[in-house]
Protein backbone atom coordinates (compact mmCIF):
# COMPACT_ATOMS: atom_id res chain seq x y z
CA UNK A 1 0.00 0.00 0.00
CA UNK A 2 1.49 3.42 -0.90
CA UNK A 3 2.69 5.63 1.92
CA UNK A 4 1.15 9.01 2.57
CA UNK A 5 4.26 10.69 1.15
CA UNK A 6 4.06 8.61 -2.02
CA UNK A 7 0.38 9.32 -2.37
CA UNK A 8 0.99 13.03 -2.01
CA UNK A 9 3.69 12.97 -4.65
CA UNK A 10 1.37 11.13 -6.99
CA UNK A 11 -1.35 13.62 -6.19
CA UNK A 12 1.04 16.46 -6.96
CA UNK A 13 1.65 15.04 -10.41
CA UNK A 14 -1.97 14.50 -11.18
CA UNK A 15 -3.43 17.59 -9.61
CA UNK A 16 -1.57 20.19 -11.62
CA UNK A 17 -3.31 19.39 -14.84
CA UNK A 18 -6.37 21.20 -13.78
CA UNK A 19 -9.79 20.77 -15.21
CA UNK A 20 -11.41 23.63 -16.98
CA UNK A 21 -14.71 24.00 -15.16
CA UNK A 22 -17.82 23.01 -17.03
CA UNK A 23 -19.59 26.23 -16.24
CA UNK A 24 -22.98 25.39 -14.87
CA UNK A 25 -24.24 28.71 -16.06
CA UNK A 26 -23.46 27.54 -19.60
CA UNK A 27 -25.64 24.46 -19.34
CA UNK A 28 -27.88 25.89 -21.99
CA UNK A 29 -25.20 25.68 -24.67
CA UNK A 30 -27.38 24.61 -27.51
CA UNK A 31 -25.71 26.11 -30.53
CA UNK A 32 -24.52 23.69 -33.15
CA UNK A 33 -21.47 23.73 -35.35
CA UNK A 34 -18.37 21.94 -36.49
CA UNK A 35 -15.92 21.31 -33.68
CA UNK A 36 -12.43 20.49 -34.81
CA UNK A 37 -10.77 18.68 -31.89
CA UNK A 38 -8.62 20.85 -29.68
CA UNK A 39 -5.52 19.67 -31.41
CA UNK A 40 -7.01 20.38 -34.79
CA UNK A 41 -8.85 23.64 -34.83
CA UNK A 42 -10.42 24.74 -38.06
CA UNK A 43 -12.69 27.75 -37.81
CA UNK A 44 -15.35 27.69 -40.48
CA UNK A 45 -14.66 26.58 -44.04
CA UNK A 46 -11.09 26.09 -45.20
CA UNK A 47 -9.81 27.66 -48.42
CA UNK A 48 -6.28 26.19 -48.48
CA UNK A 49 -4.28 23.62 -46.55
CA UNK A 50 -0.61 22.88 -45.91
CA UNK A 51 0.77 19.79 -44.15
CA UNK A 52 4.12 20.20 -42.43
CA UNK A 53 6.39 17.62 -40.87
CA UNK A 54 4.16 16.96 -37.85
CA UNK A 55 1.68 19.83 -37.93
CA UNK A 56 -0.96 21.14 -40.28
CA UNK A 57 -2.20 24.63 -41.14
CA UNK A 58 -5.26 25.81 -43.00
CA UNK A 59 -6.32 29.13 -44.40
CA UNK A 60 -10.00 29.73 -43.75
CA UNK A 61 -12.30 31.41 -46.22
CA UNK A 62 -12.32 34.36 -43.83
CA UNK A 63 -8.56 34.71 -44.32
CA UNK A 64 -7.54 33.45 -40.87
CA UNK A 65 -4.88 30.78 -40.32
CA UNK A 66 -5.49 27.84 -37.98
CA UNK A 67 -2.80 25.24 -37.22
CA UNK A 68 -2.65 22.08 -35.13
CA UNK A 69 -0.25 19.22 -34.37
CA UNK A 70 3.28 19.37 -32.97
CA UNK A 71 3.91 22.71 -31.29
CA UNK A 72 7.36 22.27 -29.71
CA UNK A 73 8.59 25.45 -31.37
CA UNK A 74 5.33 27.36 -31.53
CA UNK A 75 4.72 26.41 -35.16
CA UNK A 76 0.97 26.09 -34.63
CA UNK A 77 0.49 29.46 -32.90
CA UNK A 78 -0.50 31.50 -35.93
CA UNK A 79 -0.74 35.27 -35.56
CA UNK A 80 -4.01 37.07 -35.96
CA UNK A 81 -4.93 38.96 -39.06
CA UNK A 82 -5.98 38.31 -42.65
CA UNK A 83 -3.87 36.17 -44.94
CA UNK A 84 -3.85 35.06 -48.57
CA UNK A 85 -1.71 31.91 -48.23
CA UNK A 86 -0.07 29.62 -45.67
CA UNK A 87 2.87 27.21 -45.72
CA UNK A 88 3.77 24.66 -43.01
CA UNK A 89 7.34 23.35 -42.85
CA UNK A 90 9.35 21.30 -40.38
CA UNK A 91 8.90 23.37 -37.22
CA UNK A 92 8.25 26.69 -38.91
CA UNK A 93 5.12 28.12 -40.50
CA UNK A 94 4.64 31.25 -42.61
CA UNK A 95 1.68 33.11 -43.95
CA UNK A 96 1.28 35.72 -46.67
CA UNK A 97 -0.68 38.69 -45.38
CA UNK A 98 -3.14 40.54 -47.56
CA UNK A 99 -0.70 43.43 -47.50
CA UNK A 100 1.89 41.24 -49.25
CA UNK A 101 4.07 40.93 -46.15
CA UNK A 102 5.20 37.55 -44.85
CA UNK A 103 4.68 36.60 -41.20
CA UNK A 104 6.38 33.50 -39.75
CA UNK A 105 6.07 31.67 -36.44
CA UNK A 106 7.88 28.71 -34.91
CA UNK A 107 11.57 27.85 -34.96
CA UNK A 108 14.35 29.16 -37.13
CA UNK A 109 14.44 32.21 -39.31
CA UNK A 110 11.71 34.72 -39.92
CA UNK A 111 10.68 36.22 -43.20
CA UNK A 112 12.34 39.11 -44.99
CA UNK A 113 10.72 42.50 -45.28
CA UNK A 114 9.01 43.69 -48.40
CA UNK A 115 6.03 42.64 -50.47
CA UNK A 116 5.55 39.13 -51.83
CA UNK A 117 2.90 37.21 -53.68
CA UNK A 118 3.79 33.67 -52.50
CA UNK A 119 5.67 31.99 -49.65
CA UNK A 120 7.02 28.49 -48.98
CA UNK A 121 8.90 27.08 -45.99
CA UNK A 122 10.80 23.82 -45.88
CA UNK A 123 12.12 21.16 -43.62
CA UNK A 124 15.39 22.66 -42.39
CA UNK A 125 14.68 26.17 -41.17
CA UNK A 126 14.67 27.97 -44.44
CA UNK A 127 12.04 29.59 -46.56
CA UNK A 128 11.52 31.41 -49.82
CA UNK A 129 9.18 34.10 -50.98
CA UNK A 130 8.16 35.16 -54.45
CA UNK A 131 8.42 38.91 -54.86
CA UNK A 132 5.75 40.83 -56.71
CA UNK A 133 8.42 41.45 -59.34
CA UNK A 134 8.77 37.70 -59.91
CA UNK A 135 12.13 37.39 -58.13
CA UNK A 136 12.67 34.75 -55.44
CA UNK A 137 14.13 35.77 -52.10
CA UNK A 138 15.18 33.02 -49.65
CA UNK A 139 16.39 33.13 -46.05
CA UNK A 140 17.52 30.83 -43.26
CA UNK A 141 20.06 28.02 -43.00
CA UNK A 142 22.12 27.78 -46.17
CA UNK A 143 24.52 24.90 -45.57
CA UNK A 144 23.74 23.39 -48.98
CA UNK A 145 22.87 26.47 -50.99
CA UNK A 146 19.13 25.99 -50.51
CA UNK A 147 18.63 29.74 -50.12
CA UNK A 148 20.79 30.71 -53.12
CA UNK A 149 17.91 31.32 -55.47
CA UNK A 150 18.86 31.98 -59.10
CA UNK A 151 18.12 35.36 -60.61
CA UNK A 152 15.31 35.94 -63.01
CA UNK A 153 11.53 35.92 -62.99
CA UNK A 154 9.44 33.06 -61.58
CA UNK A 155 5.75 32.42 -61.04
CA UNK A 156 5.96 29.85 -58.23
CA UNK A 157 8.38 28.61 -55.58
CA UNK A 158 8.50 25.51 -53.38
CA UNK A 159 10.88 24.73 -50.52
CA UNK A 160 11.91 21.17 -49.65
CA UNK A 161 14.06 19.68 -46.92
CA UNK A 162 17.50 20.84 -48.12
CA UNK A 163 16.64 22.12 -51.56
CA UNK A 164 14.23 24.50 -53.26
CA UNK A 165 12.59 24.73 -56.66
CA UNK A 166 11.10 27.54 -58.69
CA UNK A 167 8.79 27.58 -61.71
CA UNK A 168 10.00 30.11 -64.24
CA UNK A 169 7.54 32.30 -66.11
CA UNK A 170 8.49 30.32 -69.21
CA UNK A 171 7.32 27.08 -67.56
CA UNK A 172 10.72 25.53 -66.90
CA UNK A 173 11.64 24.31 -63.40
CA UNK A 174 14.92 25.25 -61.77
CA UNK A 175 16.06 23.82 -58.42
CA UNK A 176 18.97 24.63 -56.11
CA UNK A 177 20.47 23.37 -52.87
CA UNK A 178 21.76 19.91 -52.05
CA UNK A 179 21.62 17.57 -55.04
CA UNK A 180 21.83 14.22 -53.29
CA UNK A 181 19.93 11.66 -55.36
CA UNK A 182 19.46 14.23 -58.13
CA UNK A 183 16.64 16.07 -56.39
CA UNK A 184 17.58 19.40 -58.02
CA UNK A 185 17.96 17.94 -61.53
CA UNK A 186 14.59 18.93 -62.90
CA UNK A 187 13.68 17.40 -66.27
CA UNK A 188 13.42 19.73 -69.26
CA UNK A 189 10.13 20.91 -70.65
CA UNK A 190 7.23 23.04 -69.54
CA UNK A 191 5.32 22.62 -66.29
CA UNK A 192 2.49 24.44 -64.60
CA UNK A 193 3.33 23.57 -60.95
CA UNK A 194 6.25 22.32 -58.86
CA UNK A 195 6.60 20.84 -55.37
CA UNK A 196 9.86 20.15 -53.51
CA UNK A 197 9.76 17.31 -50.99
CA UNK A 198 12.14 15.70 -48.54
CA UNK A 199 14.65 14.22 -50.97
CA UNK A 200 12.66 14.33 -54.20
CA UNK A 201 10.68 16.82 -56.24
CA UNK A 202 7.61 16.63 -58.46
CA UNK A 203 6.29 18.78 -61.26
CA UNK A 204 2.92 18.96 -62.95
CA UNK A 205 3.29 19.04 -66.73
CA UNK A 206 1.13 21.39 -68.78
CA UNK A 207 -0.49 18.25 -70.18
CA UNK A 208 -1.56 17.19 -66.66
CA UNK A 209 0.94 14.37 -66.11
CA UNK A 210 3.09 14.33 -62.97
CA UNK A 211 6.83 13.77 -63.22
CA UNK A 212 9.07 13.32 -60.17
CA UNK A 213 12.84 13.11 -59.74
CA UNK A 214 15.37 12.55 -56.96
CA UNK A 215 15.36 9.80 -54.31
CA UNK A 216 12.90 7.03 -55.09
CA UNK A 217 12.95 4.77 -52.04
CA UNK A 218 9.52 3.18 -51.58
CA UNK A 219 8.46 4.61 -54.93
CA UNK A 220 8.00 8.20 -53.78
CA UNK A 221 9.08 9.45 -57.26
CA UNK A 222 7.00 6.89 -59.21
CA UNK A 223 4.02 9.05 -60.06
CA UNK A 224 1.06 7.10 -61.44
CA UNK A 225 0.04 7.72 -65.04
CA UNK A 226 -2.89 9.87 -66.00
CA UNK A 227 -3.93 13.48 -65.68
CA UNK A 228 -3.84 15.55 -62.52
CA UNK A 229 -4.53 19.13 -61.63
CA UNK A 230 -2.25 19.47 -58.57
CA UNK A 231 0.74 17.74 -56.96
CA UNK A 232 2.38 17.79 -53.53
CA UNK A 233 5.69 16.16 -52.59
CA UNK A 234 6.00 15.21 -48.92
CA UNK A 235 8.99 14.01 -46.97
CA UNK A 236 8.88 10.40 -48.15
CA UNK A 237 5.68 10.25 -50.18
CA UNK A 238 3.76 12.27 -52.75
CA UNK A 239 0.13 13.00 -53.54
CA UNK A 240 -1.70 14.20 -56.61
CA UNK A 241 -5.18 15.58 -57.18
CA UNK A 242 -6.89 13.99 -60.16
CA UNK A 243 -8.99 16.06 -62.54
CA UNK A 244 -11.96 14.12 -61.19
CA UNK A 245 -11.29 15.41 -57.67
CA UNK A 246 -9.96 12.10 -56.39
CA UNK A 247 -6.64 12.13 -54.50
CA UNK A 248 -3.97 9.53 -55.16
CA UNK A 249 -0.78 9.15 -53.09
CA UNK A 250 2.34 7.01 -53.54
CA UNK A 251 5.59 6.29 -51.73
CA UNK A 252 6.31 5.30 -48.14
CA UNK A 253 3.24 4.14 -46.24
CA UNK A 254 4.52 3.27 -42.76
CA UNK A 255 1.77 5.35 -41.12
CA UNK A 256 -0.99 5.12 -43.71
CA UNK A 257 -0.11 8.46 -45.29
CA UNK A 258 -0.97 7.17 -48.78
CA UNK A 259 -4.24 5.50 -47.70
CA UNK A 260 -6.46 8.18 -49.15
CA UNK A 261 -10.14 8.26 -48.14
CA UNK A 262 -12.64 8.07 -50.96
CA UNK A 263 -14.50 11.06 -52.29
CA UNK A 264 -13.79 14.33 -54.02
CA UNK A 265 -11.29 16.99 -52.97
CA UNK A 266 -10.21 20.36 -54.29
CA UNK A 267 -6.72 20.48 -52.76
CA UNK A 268 -4.17 18.10 -51.26
CA UNK A 269 -0.97 18.47 -49.24
CA UNK A 270 1.59 15.78 -48.38
CA UNK A 271 3.47 16.31 -45.12
CA UNK A 272 6.08 14.43 -43.11
CA UNK A 273 4.21 11.18 -42.55
CA UNK A 274 0.66 12.39 -43.00
CA UNK A 275 -1.46 13.91 -45.74
CA UNK A 276 -4.43 16.24 -45.77
CA UNK A 277 -7.09 17.01 -48.30
CA UNK A 278 -9.55 19.84 -48.63
CA UNK A 279 -13.02 18.59 -49.50
CA UNK A 280 -15.16 20.43 -52.02
CA UNK A 281 -17.40 21.38 -49.09
CA UNK A 282 -14.50 23.17 -47.38
CA UNK A 283 -14.07 20.43 -44.77
CA UNK A 284 -10.57 19.18 -43.94
CA UNK A 285 -9.71 15.50 -43.83
CA UNK A 286 -6.28 14.12 -42.89
CA UNK A 287 -4.77 10.65 -42.76
CA UNK A 288 -1.48 9.03 -41.70
CA UNK A 289 0.67 9.57 -38.61
CA UNK A 290 -1.16 11.21 -35.74
CA UNK A 291 1.38 11.14 -32.90
CA UNK A 292 1.04 14.87 -32.44
CA UNK A 293 -2.58 15.26 -33.46
CA UNK A 294 -1.65 16.48 -36.93
CA UNK A 295 -4.43 14.47 -38.61
CA UNK A 296 -7.09 15.04 -35.96
CA UNK A 297 -9.55 17.20 -37.84
CA UNK A 298 -12.83 15.72 -36.67
CA UNK A 299 -16.00 16.67 -38.42
CA UNK A 300 -19.37 16.84 -36.75
CA UNK A 301 -21.48 19.09 -34.59
CA UNK A 302 -20.86 19.83 -30.93
CA UNK A 303 -22.66 21.90 -28.35
CA UNK A 304 -20.03 22.35 -25.64
CA UNK A 305 -16.36 21.70 -24.88
CA UNK A 306 -14.22 21.27 -21.78
CA UNK A 307 -10.43 21.71 -21.70
CA UNK A 308 -8.57 19.53 -19.19
CA UNK A 309 -4.97 18.85 -18.25
CA UNK A 310 -3.60 17.99 -21.69
CA UNK A 311 -6.79 16.87 -23.38
CA UNK A 312 -10.18 18.25 -24.30
CA UNK A 313 -13.63 16.76 -24.69
CA UNK A 314 -16.65 17.86 -26.69
CA UNK A 315 -20.31 17.00 -26.37
CA UNK A 316 -21.98 16.31 -29.68
CA UNK A 317 -25.45 17.53 -30.51
CA UNK A 318 -26.76 13.99 -30.27
CA UNK A 319 -25.22 13.51 -26.84
CA UNK A 320 -22.06 11.55 -27.66
CA UNK A 321 -18.77 12.66 -26.09
CA UNK A 322 -15.55 12.76 -28.10
CA UNK A 323 -12.18 13.67 -26.65
CA UNK A 324 -8.75 14.45 -28.09
CA UNK A 325 -5.25 15.17 -26.88
CA UNK A 326 -3.01 13.28 -24.45
CA UNK A 327 -4.34 9.80 -23.70
CA UNK A 328 -1.71 8.09 -21.56
CA UNK A 329 -4.32 7.35 -18.88
CA UNK A 330 -7.29 6.73 -21.19
CA UNK A 331 -8.71 10.19 -20.47
CA UNK A 332 -9.88 10.59 -24.07
CA UNK A 333 -11.51 7.14 -24.31
CA UNK A 334 -15.04 8.36 -23.77
CA UNK A 335 -17.63 5.59 -23.38
CA UNK A 336 -20.42 5.26 -25.94
CA UNK A 337 -23.91 6.47 -25.30
CA UNK A 338 -25.70 9.75 -24.68
CA UNK A 339 -24.72 12.41 -22.15
CA UNK A 340 -25.97 15.90 -21.42
CA UNK A 341 -22.91 17.38 -19.66
CA UNK A 342 -19.17 16.74 -19.41
CA UNK A 343 -16.03 17.94 -17.66
CA UNK A 344 -12.36 17.23 -18.48
CA UNK A 345 -10.01 17.00 -15.51
CA UNK A 346 -6.30 16.55 -14.95
CA UNK A 347 -5.92 13.09 -16.48
CA UNK A 348 -9.51 11.92 -16.32
CA UNK A 349 -12.87 12.98 -17.69
CA UNK A 350 -16.45 12.73 -16.50
CA UNK A 351 -19.79 12.82 -18.22
CA UNK A 352 -23.31 13.16 -16.90
CA UNK A 353 -25.71 10.67 -18.44
CA UNK A 354 -29.19 11.76 -19.46
CA UNK A 355 -30.41 9.59 -16.59
CA UNK A 356 -28.42 11.73 -14.14
CA UNK A 357 -25.79 9.07 -13.48
CA UNK A 358 -22.15 10.19 -13.50
CA UNK A 359 -19.57 8.23 -15.48
CA UNK A 360 -15.82 8.90 -15.52
CA UNK A 361 -12.82 7.47 -17.39
CA UNK A 362 -9.05 7.87 -17.44
CA UNK A 363 -6.65 8.04 -14.49
CA UNK A 364 -8.12 6.44 -11.39
CA UNK A 365 -5.15 6.34 -8.98
CA UNK A 366 -7.23 7.96 -6.25
CA UNK A 367 -10.69 6.82 -7.28
CA UNK A 368 -11.40 10.04 -9.18
CA UNK A 369 -12.98 8.01 -11.99
CA UNK A 370 -15.25 6.03 -9.62
CA UNK A 371 -18.29 8.22 -9.06
CA UNK A 372 -20.82 7.15 -6.47
CA UNK A 373 -24.19 5.82 -7.67
CA UNK A 374 -27.27 7.95 -7.84
CA UNK A 375 -28.45 10.97 -9.73
CA UNK A 376 -26.57 14.25 -10.18
CA UNK A 377 -27.52 17.47 -11.94
CA UNK A 378 -23.98 18.75 -12.50
CA UNK A 379 -20.38 17.58 -12.13
CA UNK A 380 -16.82 18.90 -12.31
CA UNK A 381 -13.57 16.93 -12.78
CA UNK A 382 -10.53 18.35 -11.00
CA UNK A 383 -6.85 17.52 -10.82
CA UNK A 384 -7.20 14.10 -9.16
CA UNK A 385 -10.68 14.37 -7.69
CA UNK A 386 -14.19 14.99 -8.95
CA UNK A 387 -17.31 16.60 -7.54
CA UNK A 388 -20.97 16.25 -8.34
CA UNK A 389 -24.02 18.27 -7.42
CA UNK A 390 -26.90 16.11 -6.25
CA UNK A 391 -30.45 16.93 -7.27
CA UNK A 392 -31.02 17.98 -3.68
CA UNK A 393 -28.27 20.62 -3.98
CA UNK A 394 -25.83 18.69 -1.79
CA UNK A 395 -22.21 18.44 -2.95
CA UNK A 396 -20.45 15.09 -3.14
CA UNK A 397 -16.81 14.58 -4.14
CA UNK A 398 -14.59 11.55 -4.71
CA UNK A 399 -10.93 10.84 -5.49
CA UNK A 400 -7.79 12.35 -3.97
CA UNK A 401 -8.51 13.84 -0.57
CA UNK A 402 -5.06 14.49 0.93
CA UNK A 403 -5.97 18.13 1.48
CA UNK A 404 -9.68 17.73 2.14
CA UNK A 405 -10.65 18.68 -1.42
CA UNK A 406 -13.14 15.78 -1.53
CA UNK A 407 -14.82 16.72 1.77
CA UNK A 408 -17.42 19.33 0.87
CA UNK A 409 -19.24 21.12 3.67
CA UNK A 410 -22.89 20.31 4.26
CA UNK A 411 -25.67 22.41 2.89
CA UNK A 412 -27.11 23.27 -0.49
CA UNK A 413 -25.22 24.58 -3.52
CA UNK A 414 -26.25 25.59 -6.98
CA UNK A 415 -22.86 25.16 -8.68
CA UNK A 416 -19.55 23.37 -8.06
CA UNK A 417 -16.01 23.56 -9.41
CA UNK A 418 -13.18 21.10 -8.69
CA UNK A 419 -9.71 22.64 -8.99
CA UNK A 420 -6.15 21.37 -8.74
CA UNK A 421 -6.34 20.23 -5.11
CA UNK A 422 -9.21 22.34 -3.87
CA UNK A 423 -12.88 22.77 -4.63
CA UNK A 424 -15.41 25.56 -4.52
CA UNK A 425 -19.17 25.71 -4.39
CA UNK A 426 -21.68 28.46 -5.04
CA UNK A 427 -24.29 28.55 -2.31
CA UNK A 428 -27.93 29.12 -3.17
CA UNK A 429 -27.58 32.46 -1.43
CA UNK A 430 -24.82 33.50 -3.86
CA UNK A 431 -21.87 33.17 -1.48
CA UNK A 432 -18.85 31.09 -2.48
CA UNK A 433 -17.38 28.51 -0.12
CA UNK A 434 -14.12 26.66 -0.89
CA UNK A 435 -12.32 23.74 0.75
CA UNK A 436 -9.13 21.72 0.32
CA UNK A 437 -5.54 22.83 -0.31
CA UNK A 438 -5.02 26.44 0.79
CA UNK A 439 -1.29 27.03 0.26
CA UNK A 440 -1.93 30.37 -1.45
CA UNK A 441 -5.30 31.39 -0.17
CA UNK A 442 -7.21 29.70 -2.99
CA UNK A 443 -9.94 28.59 -0.59
CA UNK A 444 -10.26 32.01 1.09
CA UNK A 445 -13.26 33.02 -0.95
CA UNK A 446 -14.16 36.68 -1.07
CA UNK A 447 -17.30 37.79 0.66
CA UNK A 448 -20.39 38.91 -1.14
CA UNK A 449 -22.74 37.52 -3.73
CA UNK A 450 -21.69 35.82 -6.97
CA UNK A 451 -23.57 34.02 -9.70
CA UNK A 452 -20.75 31.86 -11.16
CA UNK A 453 -17.39 30.48 -10.00
CA UNK A 454 -14.37 28.54 -11.21
CA UNK A 455 -11.56 26.83 -9.29
CA UNK A 456 -8.13 26.86 -10.96
CA UNK A 457 -4.77 25.27 -10.26
CA UNK A 458 -4.08 27.16 -7.03
CA UNK A 459 -6.42 30.09 -7.47
CA UNK A 460 -10.15 30.68 -7.74
CA UNK A 461 -12.39 33.20 -9.45
CA UNK A 462 -15.96 34.34 -9.06
CA UNK A 463 -18.31 36.32 -11.26
CA UNK A 464 -20.14 39.00 -9.32
CA UNK A 465 -23.81 39.60 -9.92
CA UNK A 466 -22.76 42.99 -11.30
CA UNK A 467 -20.64 41.26 -13.99
CA UNK A 468 -17.20 41.95 -12.51
CA UNK A 469 -14.72 39.09 -12.02
CA UNK A 470 -12.75 38.80 -8.80
CA UNK A 471 -10.05 36.20 -8.16
CA UNK A 472 -8.00 35.08 -5.17
CA UNK A 473 -5.16 32.66 -4.40
CA UNK A 474 -1.84 32.08 -6.10
CA UNK A 475 -0.88 35.07 -8.25
CA UNK A 476 2.61 34.25 -9.58
CA UNK A 477 1.70 35.32 -13.12
CA UNK A 478 -1.17 37.69 -12.54
CA UNK A 479 -3.84 35.00 -12.82
CA UNK A 480 -5.86 36.64 -10.06
CA UNK A 481 -5.51 40.16 -11.50
CA UNK A 482 -8.84 40.07 -13.25
CA UNK A 483 -9.47 42.58 -15.98
CA UNK A 484 -11.90 45.36 -15.29
CA UNK A 485 -15.29 45.60 -16.88
CA UNK A 486 -18.34 43.40 -17.19
CA UNK A 487 -18.32 39.71 -18.10
CA UNK A 488 -21.03 37.07 -18.22
CA UNK A 489 -18.88 33.91 -17.90
CA UNK A 490 -15.46 32.95 -16.55
CA UNK A 491 -13.05 30.02 -16.27
CA UNK A 492 -9.91 29.61 -14.15
CA UNK A 493 -7.13 27.47 -15.66
CA UNK A 494 -3.78 26.21 -14.46
CA UNK A 495 -2.08 29.57 -13.90
CA UNK A 496 -4.29 31.75 -16.06
CA UNK A 497 -7.89 32.88 -16.17
CA UNK A 498 -10.32 33.83 -18.90
CA UNK A 499 -13.53 35.78 -19.04
CA UNK A 500 -16.27 36.10 -21.62
CA UNK A 501 -17.25 39.71 -22.18
CA UNK A 502 -20.88 40.68 -22.58
CA UNK A 503 -19.97 41.58 -26.16
CA UNK A 504 -18.91 37.96 -26.81
CA UNK A 505 -15.14 38.52 -26.85
CA UNK A 506 -12.87 36.36 -24.69
CA UNK A 507 -10.08 37.99 -22.70
CA UNK A 508 -7.49 36.06 -20.68
CA UNK A 509 -4.81 37.02 -18.19
CA UNK A 510 -2.05 35.30 -16.24
CA UNK A 511 0.65 32.88 -17.39
CA UNK A 512 1.15 32.86 -21.15
CA UNK A 513 4.08 30.45 -21.56
CA UNK A 514 2.19 28.47 -24.21
CA UNK A 515 -0.04 31.20 -25.63
CA UNK A 516 -2.92 30.16 -23.37
CA UNK A 517 -3.99 33.75 -22.82
CA UNK A 518 -3.78 34.75 -26.50
CA UNK A 519 -7.52 34.45 -27.05
CA UNK A 520 -8.68 34.47 -30.63
CA UNK A 521 -10.66 37.44 -31.84
CA UNK A 522 -14.34 37.33 -32.60
CA UNK A 523 -17.49 36.44 -30.71
CA UNK A 524 -17.99 33.41 -28.48
CA UNK A 525 -20.74 32.34 -26.13
CA UNK A 526 -18.87 29.96 -23.81
CA UNK A 527 -15.27 29.32 -22.74
CA UNK A 528 -13.09 26.82 -20.87
CA UNK A 529 -9.55 27.39 -19.51
CA UNK A 530 -7.43 24.26 -19.06
CA UNK A 531 -3.92 23.53 -17.80
CA UNK A 532 -1.93 25.46 -20.42
CA UNK A 533 -4.60 25.86 -23.07
CA UNK A 534 -7.96 27.54 -23.46
CA UNK A 535 -11.01 26.90 -25.61
CA UNK A 536 -13.96 28.96 -26.70
CA UNK A 537 -17.28 28.00 -28.25
CA UNK A 538 -18.16 30.25 -31.16
CA UNK A 539 -21.69 31.52 -31.59
CA UNK A 540 -21.84 29.28 -34.64
CA UNK A 541 -21.11 26.27 -32.42
CA UNK A 542 -17.53 25.83 -33.65
CA UNK A 543 -14.84 25.39 -31.01
CA UNK A 544 -11.52 27.19 -31.16
CA UNK A 545 -8.60 26.49 -28.82
CA UNK A 546 -5.23 28.11 -28.23
CA UNK A 547 -2.18 27.44 -26.07
CA UNK A 548 -0.37 24.24 -25.17
CA UNK A 549 -0.08 21.57 -27.84
CA UNK A 550 -0.88 18.10 -26.51
CA UNK A 551 2.39 16.27 -27.08
CA UNK A 552 3.75 13.60 -24.76
CA UNK A 553 7.31 14.66 -24.07
CA UNK A 554 9.54 13.53 -21.25
CA UNK A 555 10.64 17.07 -20.49
CA UNK A 556 7.04 18.09 -19.84
CA UNK A 557 6.14 15.24 -17.52
CA UNK A 558 5.83 15.93 -13.80
CA UNK A 559 9.02 15.66 -11.76
CA UNK A 560 9.86 12.49 -9.91
CA UNK A 561 10.46 12.47 -6.18
CA UNK A 562 12.97 15.13 -5.16
CA UNK A 563 13.38 16.54 -8.67
CA UNK A 564 13.29 20.35 -8.48
CA UNK A 565 10.26 20.51 -6.21
CA UNK A 566 10.26 24.21 -5.60
CA UNK A 567 7.13 24.46 -3.49
CA UNK A 568 4.94 22.21 -1.42
CA UNK A 569 1.97 23.32 -3.50
CA UNK A 570 0.99 20.44 -5.80
CA UNK A 571 0.33 22.89 -8.60
CA UNK A 572 3.56 24.86 -8.36
CA UNK A 573 5.69 21.77 -7.84
CA UNK A 574 4.97 20.84 -11.44
CA UNK A 575 4.67 24.08 -13.31
CA UNK A 576 7.63 25.96 -11.89
CA UNK A 577 10.00 23.14 -12.74
CA UNK A 578 8.60 22.32 -16.16
CA UNK A 579 7.67 25.58 -17.84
Amino acid sequence: MPTLTTRRRRAARASLALTALLLLAAAALGAAGDWQRADAQVLGRAAAISAGKAHTCVLTEAGEIRCWGNNEEGQTVAPQGRFLAVSAGNDLSCGLRKSGEIACWGSGYGARSGRFRAVSVGGWQHGCGLRETGEIKCWGINNDGQTDAPSGRFRAVSVGLWHSCGLRETGEIECWGTNDDGRTEAPPGRFRAVSAGGSHSCGLRETGEIECWGANAHGRADAPPGRFRAVSAGRWHSCGLRETGAVECWGWNNDGQINVPTGRFRAVSAGGAHSCGLRETGAVECWGENEDGQTSALAGRFRTVSAGGAHSCGLRDLGEIECGGRNIEGQTDAPPGRFHALSAGGAHSCGLRESGAAECWGSNDFGQANPPPGRFRALSAGGAHSCGLRESGAAECWGSNDFGQANPPPGRFRALSAGGAHSCGLRETGEIECWGWNSDGQTDALQGRFHALSAGGAHSCGLRETGEIECWGWNSDGQTDALQGRFHALSAGGAHSCGLRETGEIECWGRNSEGQTDAQSGRFHALSAGWRNSCGLRESGAVECWGYEFKEREQRRPPTSGQHLISTSPYRAWTRSSV
